[in-house]
């Protein structure tokens, strides 16, 4: 078992591969609480300039409030006073770490859990950041099928980004989470299949919990419990987290994607599928256009990120203090 059972847990993978699925089962686990996707834990990070110096409480208070009382950083969704986490965030350490903790804290208080963490797909592209944020935090990186995560994306009522650009998605997802496990190791950072969660999920969230030194509890293999109480209503997209596991659900790329949609992501990463345990149909390349295409989205989607991982070392240089979170009672 870990000798750190308190680090934070962050929850992470490519957009619609099951990230909310792991997130009901860890939090049914009695001691750990992971509440719905956010929007200020990497907003904060990305604007913490404009909040001033959280040395001071008027720093504080203005992040305080701008947490609280915005709909666009979905605080409303998680149950809690805001007028008590604002206090609580204003009157404690002066780091924006230990202001999201206080937020994320107070989740799992109202939960009755001791430990704490947060879920988003987007925080793969965000491992260093978080690591700032929280130097202890653990992660866990939930796989899905390539092919099953661009099929779903292009189902998504919120997804008008097209089938390239769901292709480069999962490339980068893949190749950047890569990176991070060989740079983490084992003790910060575990892998694991969606499918394998479908199939046999006890020994796979047996694991799971080993990695995060806690005890397995068999409620999390009946995520659906949770589903009216962690799922918002407003994510109809969600709708299969109210039914309990079913292995059907994977694999369904094969009627799902068509002929051309299928040689597309196969000629884009067919090695990382098969390097992450999927076995290739062998369909034939795709139109060379087509596979063009896909590169000069792959290309721009990397330089947009490398662009932003510059501006943020040109922020950490006007920093006016410290973001990671202190220790609880500091």
């Amino acid at each position: 078992m870990s000798t750190a059972p308190t680090r934070p847990v962050f929850l992470l993978g490519c957009p619609r591969s099951g990230t909310t699925l792991l997130q009901l089962m860890l939090h049914a686990h009695p001691r750990i609480a992971l509440p719905p996707e956010n929007r200020f834990v990497l907003p904060a990070y990305e604007r913490r300039l404009s909040f001033g110096d959280l040395g001071r409480s008027a720093g504080r208070a203005a992040l305080a409030e701008w947490i609280t009382a915005r709909r666009e950083t979905r605080f409303d969704e998680l149950g809690l006073d805001a007028h008590t986490v604002a206090a609580r965030i204003t009157d404690g350490p002066p780091t924006l770490g230990s202001a999201l903790a206080v937020t994320l804290r107070a989740y799992a208080e109202r939960h009755g859990k001791s430990r704490w963490g947060d879920k988003r797909p987007a925080y793969a592209l965000y491992v260093p950041e978080i690591l700032r944020l929280f130097p202890d935090a653990q992660f866990v990186h939930l796989v899905r099928d390539g092919r099953d995560c661009v099929a779903s994306l292009l189902g998504m009522p919120w997804w008008h980004a097209g089938l390239h650009e769901a292709v480069a998605t999962w490339s980068q997802v893949m190749d950047t989470t890569r990176r991070h496990a060989r740079r983490l190791g084992p003790d910060s950072w575990y892998e694991l299949r969606y499918e394998d969660l479908l199939t046999d999920p006890e020994p796979v969230l047996r694991g799971l919990c080993a990695y995060l030194g806690e005890e397995y509890d068999p409620a999390m293999t009946a995520p659906h419990r949770l589903a009216d109480l962690a799922v918002p209503a407003r994510k109809t997209w969600h709708r299969h987290t109210r039914d309990a596991p079913d292995a059907a659900r994977a694999g369904t790329w094969r009627r799902r994607l068509t002929p051309d949609q299928v040689r597309l992501c196969e000629a884009a990463f067919g090695d990382r599928l098969a390097r992450a345990g999927y076995e290739p149909s062998g369909a034939v390349p795709p139109d060379p256009a087509e596979l063009l295409r896909y590169r000069r989205v792959s290309a721009l989607r990397r330089a947009a990120h490398a662009r932003r991982r510059l501006r943020d070392r040109w922020t950490r240089l006007r920093e006016p203090g410290p973001v990671a979170a202190l220790p609880a009672g500091v």
